[in-house]
């Protein structure tokens, strides 16, 4: 967990690491999380409402990251497509950090409050998203259709990606489950993608 040794917080977040994975995140308190950082309770509350915030502390940066990238796509990108291209970027960022992110998986699939913390994020993200999508000029409607739709893709293939060993690239994984989505959409059934990609993004609506 080296990546979050400088700074207080940092040192608070590799510290309920730590302890998480040793003891598991019920048996934890936040004082201990504190003292294996060298720091107090009162600092520890400076930074994180509890100790479950600990493990979602790059959620907002995050979701600023998928917004924006959904703002900025080309005008002619259909908008489950420009919703799923910036879940790959920034998803390819949060898999690049390897057994890292599988073991913080890992863990909230241990605790059903931590499961409970993960959707109300998820939710947050699918809000945030569908606002996004209309400022692009999408109905509000179809925005939070479109928003739910491709946290469920991400989510799927975020999935697939903690369910696999060693370096595993999260593109493809996203572009599965949305054929998967697209093929159920179909009346006929039919397998595989609606449409060919162009440069890794599905242009037009389909």
């Amino acid at each position: 967990m080296g990546r979050w040794q400088s700074g207080a917080e940092g040192r608070l977040v590799q510290a309920a690491y730590e302890l998480y994975l040793e003891r598991g995140f019920d048996d934890v308190t936040v004082a201990e999380i504190a003292e294996r950082a060298g720091l107090t309770k009162r600092t520890f509350f400076r930074y994180f409402d509890d100790k479950r915030e600990v493990l979602f502390s790059g959620a907002p940066a995050f979701e600023a990251g998928v917004v924006a990238a959904v703002v900025d796509a080309p005008a002619d990108v259909a908008p489950i497509d420009a919703v799923v291209a910036a879940l790959v970027a920034a998803g390819s960022g949060i898999t690049a950090m390897g057994e890292d992110a599988r073991r913080r998986q890992r863990l909230i699939d241990t605790s059903t409050d931590l499961q409970e913390r993960e959707m109300i994020k998820m939710a947050a993200l699918a809000a945030a998203v569908a606002d996004a999508l209309v400022r692009r000029g999408s109905p509000e409607a179809t925005a939070g259709l479109t928003a739910q739709a491709g946290v469920a893709v991400f989510r799927t293939a975020f999935e697939r990606w903690v369910d696999r060993d060693g370096a595993v690239e999260f593109a493809p994984l996203v572009h599965q489950a949305l054929d998967e989505l697209r093929t159920a959409l179909r009346p006929d059934g039919a397998h595989g993608p609606v449409g060919p990609p162009t440069d890794g993004v599905r242009h037009g609506n389909r």
